[in-house]
């Protein structure tokens, strides 16, 4: 603590400082100045022009272990803060500010009071008296870890905001961006100036809710223990771009007060959307394999052919379509389909499955009555192009939906469809159509393909039925 002189000792400002009155350094100025130096987070020692020491504060004691008391008055540091081999050396370096412009950086090992040492960084500037003159130096100084450890936090924050190969946003409590990166702000599809203080709703379509509820659950409760892959999609010039993040939070408080005072939440990312799809790709060709594979097995137990196919169908509707419809050409097959007209094309439903409640495959047409398909219905021109078809109504209100299904004698809620011939050996057998409603993507190249592996499996299975003689 610091002495007062008011009561007789010597405080750490200096053994010989007289008391004026008014102003700042009035009745109390003494014991102000000492109690800003004592607050100092940098240890600081002062010296007169002679080289006396004139002030230290609380910092330089928690550092060498000397009390102010035990430091102010001395002359130089021989012998008890330096090793007297050393303290010719120390002594001129840090006098030397008094003569130069600026501020001096220098490294020298200190004692403790226990007799340790310690490497310290010193900062030292001259203090210049009334007149403009030299009255002294004072010298900050720190240790030399703690000064490394605080220029690598600085150079790290600088290098993560200029050159970090993923995203980095601070985000304030509101959750708005406080600051981003150059790779944030690409991601983002902006500038780094025009993101900061946006709602995160106008830079992002989708996602929104999702990360806002991570930022808020960092707010509250620290940082999660694993990082978090959030789907968003970006707004572009060119439209929504569906991007998957791979996202770590941390939360910043304020190193400045006692409590920890949230200051806003870290946000780190990395773009994955690339690796999540091939993921995502590999896992399905992974379960469409294993689903052709059981439906190979489950069919080659089956009397009937006509039940091998409607089992091919039913494993193949697994997390693929909602419904599947196969028709069979009238009269058993086109040998040449090519040049054929779509309209002297005729088909009959042979299975189908149930469009009210969920099951098994059903097989029908027993009647043999051709199914009512109208000119260039995608099944008829599946079997005149002897190629898949896909069909969709896109984004239509729900009524113009259904209209569009009843046109084509699917299910009410069907709004997207794929076709597959049926062949084999040579031959077009028939047709296999598949169908999605509303809360499923459109068909695509991939799932065209698989598709056309359960065609062939299915048209093998009515071919063989009708080898054996069963009725179509």
């Amino acid at each position: 603590m610091s002495a007062s002189r008011r009561s007789g000792t010597t405080d750490e400002l200096g053994p010989d400082e007289p008391e004026r009155d008014g102003g700042p350094e009035g009745p109390g100025g003494s014991d102000l100045l000492a109690a800003l130096l004592d607050g100092m987070d940098a240890a600081l020692c002062a010296f007169d022009a002679d080289g006396v020491l004139t002030h230290w504060n609380r910092e330089a004691e928690r550092i060498l272990g000397w009390t102010a008391a035990e430091a102010v008055g001395r002359h130089g540091l021989a012998g008890w803060a330096v090793r007297t081999a050393d303290a010719e050396e120390v002594e001129g370096r840090l006098m030397s500010a008094m003569q130069a412009p600026g501020r001096q950086v220098n490294e020298f090992a200190l004692l403790t009071k226990d007799g340790g040492r310690v490497l310290v960084r010193t900062q030292s500037a001259a203090v210049r008296g009334p007149d403009g003159k030299p009255a002294g130096v004072y010298c900050a100084f720190s240790e030399v870890h703690a000064q490394i450890d605080l220029e690598r936090s600085i150079a790290l924050s600088e290098a993560l905001f200029e050159d970090a190969s993923w995203g980095v946003v601070l985000v304030d409590a509101d959750l708005r961006p406080a600051v981003v990166n150059a790779h944030a702000a690409r991601a983002l599809g902006t500038g780094r100036t025009s993101v900061l203080g946006r709602p995160l709703g106008e830079l992002l379509a989708q996602g929104v809710e999702e990360l806002e509820a991570a930022l808020t659950h960092v707010l509250a409760e620290g940082a999660p223990p694993a990082p978090a892959e959030i789907w968003v999609s970006v707004r572009t010039p060119e439209g929504h771009l569906r991007r998957c993040w791979r996202s770590g939070f941390l939360r910043l408080a304020s190193p400045l007060t006692e409590e920890p005072v949230p200051l806003g939440v870290g946000w780190l990312f990395q773009d994955v959307t690339e690796a999540k799809q091939i993921e995502q790709e590999a896992s399905l060709l992974r379960f469409r394999a294993q689903q052709l594979h059981r439906a190979a097995r489950a069919a080659a137990e089956c009397e009937d052919p006509r039940d091998a196919a409607t089992v091919h169908l039913d494993f193949a509707l697994a997390g693929f379509a909602d419904h599947a419809l196969v028709d069979r050409v009238v009269g058993g097959s086109l040998n040449d389909p090519d040049g054929t007209p779509a309209a002297a094309v005729r088909l009959v439903r042979v299975a189908a499955t149930p469009t009210g409640a969920p099951g098994p495959s059903l097989l029908t047409g027993a009647a043999g009555l051709p199914v009512r398909y109208g000119e260039g219905h995608p099944a008829l021109q599946c079997v005149e192009r002897v190629g898949s078809v896909r069909a969709s109504i896109g984004a239509v209100p729900p009524e113009q939906a259904r209209e569009w299904a009843r046109a084509r004698q699917w299910p009410q809620d069907a709004v997207h469809a794929l076709c597959a011939v049926l062949r084999s050996r040579g031959r077009t057998l028939g047709v296999v159509t598949f169908l999605r409603g509303a809360g499923r993507s459109p068909f695509e190249r991939s799932d065209s393909i698989y598709a056309e592996d359960v065609a062939v499996r299915i048209a093998a299975a009515l071919d063989l039925a009708a080898e054996a003689g069963e009725k179509p």
